[in-house]
């Protein structure tokens, strides 16, 4: 694959959520002047209103056996943690087909060899921002993953092994039920069992982005908000972007766009589709605030303590990016949520939210060059663009910078 054969002096990220600007800050590391442009606000997309963990142990391939199971059922029962809606749409259909395809053992070790690396390096890779000032993240001490049933918890001590076996260390405590009700009062009698996971991070994803985005504007980088961009040319020696304010030329592009890379990505060679899998959000403010994040996997449920108010996510729905909140799928996170929490008044919601979280059939991101040697990617992170974006934003600014491959990349190229 051919690279810019010179050190570009300007770059557009196009989009502005934790993976667009972590590369733009990187990239500014090499001394590149960056402008940034986003058509909603900093951080409107998957970035916002997630959960907010920085969990290498759980940044794994979404296609495997159980999730495919998963995803059978969910065409049946909009109430599924993975949910898909019955109906005509034929490009839907064709990511199904992939992402089933995928859905194998060896397909899933395959995967997770790839990202193994980003998961050892990604909390080095928040720590840098860090050292940025104001971009903080928290230890997530404890943090328990509590099930109803030990067959449940059996369930999640196998995919951590089959982690542990693809080479990232993993820790964890096996708890009885009341062990976990001592450690946090806050789970119901529901509660047979749980883990308790060490080593993970969370953030508040709002706040964490925003932070990154000052980091990056007091580094000299430029952001431009309410600003769609409806094309991108190649030019002899560089780039051009379309947005409804003009035309901006650059000697690279990169594309992190999230849910919506596919349309700017495919005039560049980019085959493989990045699928809306909306996540919904919303906050409580309970009883007695947990100590730490508690995940609850039978039902693909997370809660995370964000200062005075608790968030709780989940829900996988393939739809449109754009597609108008379902209020049913909220009204199943909280059925999901309640048998296991007490003391919290699930009718005092606040901050509803959905996001579209960008989901390859393959389920490994989209990050480096195009057909355009000034053209690049950076997108389909899937549920994990918080834990994976400042990484996989540091190797790629160091390829655009450099002309030379990242190792850790190989996998994930674009084009594959």
């Amino acid at each position: 694959m051919t690279h810019t054969q010179h050190r570009p002096e300007h770059v557009v990220v196009v989009g502005a959520g934790l993976v667009g600007l972590s590369t733009a800050w990187f990239l500014r590391e090499h001394g590149i002047d960056v402008t940034v442009l986003e058509r909603g606000h900093v951080g409107a997309g998957a970035s916002w209103g997630n959960a907010g963990w920085l969990s290498p142990a759980f940044a794994v391939p979404l296609p495997e056996p159980a999730a495919l199971r998963a995803g059978l059922s969910g065409f049946m029962s909009p109430s599924a943690p993975l949910y898909v809606p019955a109906g005509p749409d034929t490009a839907l259909a064709r990511f199904l087909l992939s992402f089933a395809r995928n859905s194998t053992q060896r397909r899933w070790r395959a995967a997770m060899a790839a990202l193994v690396p980003l998961n050892l390096r990604a909390l080095e890779a928040h720590d840098t921002l860090a050292s940025a000032g104001g971009v903080v993240s928290r230890p997530m001490e404890p943090c328990l993953v509590a099930a109803h049933t030990e067959a449940q918890c059996r369930a999640v001590v196998t995919e951590l092994e089959h982690v542990r076996a693809a080479g990232q260390p993993v820790e964890f405590d096996l708890l009885s039920g009341p062990r976990a009700r001592e450690l946090e009062p806050m789970l119901s009698g529901e509660v047979g069992c749980a883990l308790r996971l060490h080593g993970q991070r969370y953030i508040d994803p709002g706040g964490y982005v925003e932070a990154v985005a000052a980091a990056l504007r007091a580094k000299g980088g430029r952001i431009e908000e309410g600003v769609p961009v409806t094309g991108v040319r190649e030019q002899a020696g560089g780039a051009e972007v379309r947005t409804g304010r003009g035309r901006t030329r650059a000697d690279a592009v990169v594309l992190a766009t999230g849910a919506l890379l596919n349309r700017l990505a495919r005039p560049f060679g980019v085959r493989r589709r990045v699928q809306a899998g909306r996540g919904y959000s919303f906050s409580v403010v309970p009883e007695r605030m947990p100590a730490g994040p508690v995940y609850f996997p039978s039902r693909k449920v997370v809660c995370t303590p964000l200062g005075g108010r608790l968030r709780v996510a989940g829900m996988m729905e393939f739809r449109h990016a754009d597609a108008p909140p379902d209020p049913r799928r909220i009204a199943s996170v909280v059925a999901a949520a309640r048998p296991f929490l007490r003391g919290v008044d699930w009718d005092s919601r606040t901050d509803e939210w959905v996001g579209a979280r960008p989901v390859t059939s393959d389920g490994l991101p989209l990050v480096g060059p195009t057909l355009s040697p000034h053209v690049f990617v950076a997108g389909g992170h899937g549920m994990w663009g918080i834990t994976h974006g400042p990484v996989t934003g540091s190797l790629l600014a160091d390829t655009i910078a450099t002309g030379a491959p990242q190792a850790e990349l190989a996998a994930l190229h674009p084009l594959r």
